[in-house]
């Protein structure tokens, strides 16, 4: 586990020591630049924030539908969408751990762009705040290692895009208004969603969940859900008969309110827990995937949904 963290670290300070040599350079032939963005949450988020600009070509470099890419490795085809690029904006927060040192070999001149930069994760917020706030609450489900799964939390996605504007502005001045503009406004778009979040939870009934893995870890923080249970410890790792009796247990002592699990992951083990506890389980979608012809308000309307969802199971006061 300290191996994973420690590569995950050494990532972010290679990308972070990447981009202050190459951040100054900015993109000024006339030409469009051309933006790759790493996974489909990305690729919504700078979509939104180009919306308007004639200077800039946007591209997706793994498939809409894979999710997060915790064990995955580049393809020919990959490097090669790499070396055409401009401008390549990732994730962070050790979520594209497989670039690293292939991603200098393929482009010198290639802009990085972390939309991560600067934005409290998890475990600086738990350390922090938990102290600052007085509040004893026992933790009951924290993820291990840094937590990438941003994109999860209205308010962290308008985070993203105004980290995102921030450095297209740098590879596009010309185009700066527009990004500055569109990250503004999505920002406030995204706070507003956020809201609904947040005043939804405080209505309900319980507060306790059971999510598939950390991917709702944010959104909890910001909502004040409590997750006092995951299904997968990793993602895709179905839980051991050993594991499964643990969750049922920490289901039972802390009385949650439903087991919530994603879209690209089977039904099978969340539907027996939910046999066996009596309680709910339903499809939470952390928005990490999507059709490849995704509208710009997808995200919007999958976070809507998971409002109605959680509505529906927890129940309201």
């Amino acid at each position: 586990m300290l191996v994973s963290i420690g590569r995950k670290c050494i990532f972010s300070v290679l990308v972070s020591f990447f981009i202050l040599v190459i951040a100054g350079g900015a993109f000024a032939s006339g030409e469009k630049v051309n933006v790759l963005c790493t996974t489909f949450p990305i690729y919504q988020i700078t979509r939104n924030v180009v919306k308007g600009s004639s200077g800039m070509n946007v591209e997706l470099m793994l498939p809409s539908n894979l999710g997060c890419p915790h064990d995955y490795s580049l393809t020919p085809g990959d490097m090669q969408k790499i070396a055409k690029a401009d401008v390549l904006v990732i994730n962070g927060l050790g979520m594209e751990e497989f670039l690293g040192a292939p991603v200098k070999r393929a482009s010198s001149r290639l802009l990085i762009i972390d939309s991560s930069a600067g934005i409290r994760n998890l475990l600086e917020y738990t350390e922090e705040d938990h102290d600052m706030k007085g509040h004893h609450e026992e933790k009951v489900h924290l993820h291990e290692g840094l937590n990438p799964h941003l994109f999860a939390s209205p308010h962290m996605y308008g985070l993203l895009a105004v980290n995102i504007a921030r450095g297209l502005s740098k590879a596009d001045p010309k185009g700066a208004g527009i990004y500055g503009r569109n990250a503004t406004e999505y920002k406030l778009k995204m706070d507003r969603l956020a809201d609904e979040f947040t005043s939804l939870v405080k209505k309900l009934k319980n507060r306790n969940i059971v999510t598939q893995h950390g991917a709702f870890d944010y959104l909890a923080r910001d909502t004040g859900l409590r997750i006092v249970a995951v299904l997968q410890s990793h993602p895709g790792m179905e839980p051991s008969a050993s594991e499964m009796i643990s969750i049922i247990g920490k289901i039972r002592k802390y009385r949650a309110g439903a087991i919530y699990y994603e879209p690209q992951f089977s039904s099978r083990t969340p539907e027996a827990i939910s046999k066996e506890t009596g309680i709910p389980a339903a499809i939470l979608d952390p928005c990490a995937t999507g059709p490849d012809n995704a509208g710009l308000d997808y995200y919007e309307r999958v976070m809507r949904r998971n409002i109605v969802t959680i509505q529906r199971t927890l129940g309201s006061i």
